[in-house]
């Protein structure tokens, strides 16, 4: 595969001009893999850090070390039945281990990555619609409570044949790392016949219970995204990034994972807690010293947490450019990052459904406020007409639904009624509202689903109001995303009580708690109004609300640091603004700037008249 160069929308036709053959020069993961450990055998691939101890040394594998344990890993799931029907399903933080899980599990069949996060009910679900006959998970530790949830898992998924405990003290017969070690490394010992159109892997996606939503993603699916996004960035062998994400999310796993890994570049892992540790973020900016870092990927909220981080006197030089994504980012947050650091930002837009990527702001490019960057080569991006069928383009400029086809496009969810609304006539509609700019920009204004992002976890509201709707004392129930500094949203939750019925909010939310499968799902508060605002054709109007939660949330945060300025809020169906205005006092205009900074929704000050 040879290297491109991306900066605007003619590089991206230039290199369609050329044809797929040119652009990437393989149709399976093995097959790039070998190519990238021979072409770089002896360099860094992957750095794990044990701990926030910058003192204590990195463990670290070559990109050969890589390739051998990979085929190590393919080779054991293998023998234990993985292969295109039956899959291997891991419950893992961002270690090493799930690198191997993931590249090993995609080599010998397909894989189902899942968030520990979730409830044992939930993974159990989704165990049994991946058809996963093998669980890879975290041996117990202090730091992550996965292990118990595992033994709840044998009882309830028939199909699972086999669990092996990885990072960890364990018996040698059920130790992930044990039993690759009996594995040859060399080579692959079966022969399976794969190419672009085989399925890799499935990913959870929409926060949905009880009836697993799994997205399908196929070896040119994923192969094409992680190409192009390295090529976006510009990365080289001599790059070394720091990767925040879990595996469990296609940004971590295949936009900032595989890419760094096919262009020959180095992956350092911050701890098993990831960015979620507090003391490794306290030290983050001299872990960017230690490890020379050139590129960091990192959510937005995690981007305000290291506003608040004084590099206090690390060399960060080294430091190219900020990558982000899985969830929307404010332009207030990327210019207030670019001028503490001096790092440029870029985003991405992207989707589970597509292997992680719908556009990518290049770094050799311009970060354009309002824009998520340029579609992927042999791709096509364009605004549709809302419900309409078959889908149909809009032109530059106007505004619709926003939809795409190409390479980068998954052959839909496993369960096939699913993929009514998505995968329509071989587009995929995001469900995002926006428009292509003539510069080939795309851009969101807003969304279409009511899904609520929770540090990039999708969350389905219906799952919340099921379980409210259900109390004897609830007439109506609607939930929506509020603003919150370190997740991006948290789910809140409106509710009009039937008439007759007397029961305090905190009440409420503890008694429905237990009917909410998955804990990330359990709203922050519960809020009792008189009434649901209502669209004429007797909808609950969840703009309205999400308006009001954004006003508490931020009506919060000002009071607690002190600023009594009034809260107006300003919005539309399709785009979210609020307007906060102040007193008469200018010098204050930054202080509230500081305190809105870290949200992810678009905001300005308005001062009053004195």
């Amino acid at each position: 595969m040879k290297p491109a160069d991306i900066a605007r929308l003619a590089d991206i036709e230039a290199i369609e001009a050329a044809g797929p053959a040119a652009f990437i020069g393989h149709g399976d993961l093995h097959a790039a893999l070998t190519d990238a450990a021979g072409r770089h055998a002896g360099r860094k691939a992957i750095s794990w850090l044990p701990s926030a101890d910058l003192a204590q040394p990195a463990e670290v594998w070559t990109h050969a070390e890589l390739l051998h344990r990979v085929r190590q890993a393919a080779n054991l799931l293998h023998e234990l039945g993985v292969d295109g029907s039956q899959g291997v399903a891991f419950l893992l933080p961002a270690i090493p281990a799930a690198y191997l899980a993931l590249l090993g599990g995609e080599i010998a069949g397909r894989v189902c990555p899942i968030n520990y996060l979730l409830d044992a009910e939930h993974i159990a679900a989704l165990i049994d619609a991946s058809h996963s006959r093998v669980l890879v998970a975290l041996a117990p530790c202090a730091e992550l409570d996965i292990a118990p949830k595992v033994e709840a898992l044998r009882s309830r998924c028939p199909g699972l044949q086999r669990v092996l405990w990885a990072h960890g003290e364990t018996a040698a017969a059920d130790s992930f790392e044990a039993l690759l070690a009996l594995q040859p490394g060399d080579r692959l010992v079966f022969r399976r016949e794969v190419g672009a159109g085989t399925v890799a892997a499935c990913f959870h996606t929409g926060g949905t219970t009880g009836a697993p939503k799994l997205a399908q993603q196929t070896h040119g699916n994923q192969l094409h995204t992680s190409w192009s996004a390295a090529q976006f960035y510009a990365t080289t062998e001599h790059d070394v990034m720091i990767n925040g994400f879990p595996l469990f999310h296609v940004a971590g796993a295949f936009v900032f994972g595989l890419s760094t890994l096919l262009a020959g570049g180095h992956l350092v892992l911050p701890t098993l807690l990831g960015m979620r540790n507090p003391a490794f973020v306290q030290r983050y900016w001299h872990f960017v010293q230690r490890e020379r870092a050139t590129l960091l990927a990192a959510v937005p909220t995690v981007m305000s947490a290291l506003l608040g981080v004084d590099p206090a006197g690390a060399d960060i030089g080294s430091v190219r450019a900020l990558l982000t994504g899985g969830s929307p980012l404010p332009d207030e947050l990327a210019a207030a990052f670019e001028r503490r650091f001096g790092i440029p930002v870029r985003n991405i837009l992207g989707m589970t459904e597509c292997a992680g990527v719908i556009a990518i702001e290049p770094f050799r490019g311009p970060r354009t406020p309002g824009s998520c960057g340029l579609r992927l080569p042999f791709t096509e991006v364009c605004a549709v007409a809302p419900d309409e069928q078959p889908p149909r383009p809009l032109p530059a400029g106007q505004t619709g639904v926003l939809a795409l086809r190409g390479a980068n496009v998954g052959p839909g969810y496993t369960d096939v009624a699913r993929n009514a609304g998505t995968f329509e006539a071989g587009w995929l509609v995001t469900g995002d509202i926006g428009h292509v700019a003539a510069d080939g920009g795309v851009c969101v204004t807003g969304r279409a689903k009511d899904v609520i992002i929770r540090s990039s976890h999708n969350i389905d509201p219906g799952v919340i109001e099921q379980a409210l709707l259900q109390h004897p004392a609830v007439l109506h129930a609607a939930a929506v995303g509020e603003p919150d500094e370190y997740a991006g949203e948290v789910p809140v939750a409106f509710v009009v009580l039937k008439p007759g019925h007397t029961l305090d909010a905190p009440t409420l939310l503890a008694a429905v708690t237990p009917h909410i499968p998955e804990r990330p799902a359990v709203p922050k508060r519960v809020t009792l109004i008189d009434s649901m605002p209502m669209t004429a054709i007797g909808k609950i109007y969840k703009p309205a609300l999400r308006l009001r939660a954004v006003e508490q949330a931020l009506r919060e945060r000002l009071q607690r640091a002190g600023f009594a300025g009034q809260i107006s809020l300003k919005g539309e169906e399709t785009a979210r603004g609020v307007a906060v205005r102040f007193g008469a006092d200018e010098s204050r205009r930054a202080d509230i700037a500081a305190l809105m900074a870290p949200f992810a929704l678009a905001w300005r000050l308005e001062q009053d008249a004195p």
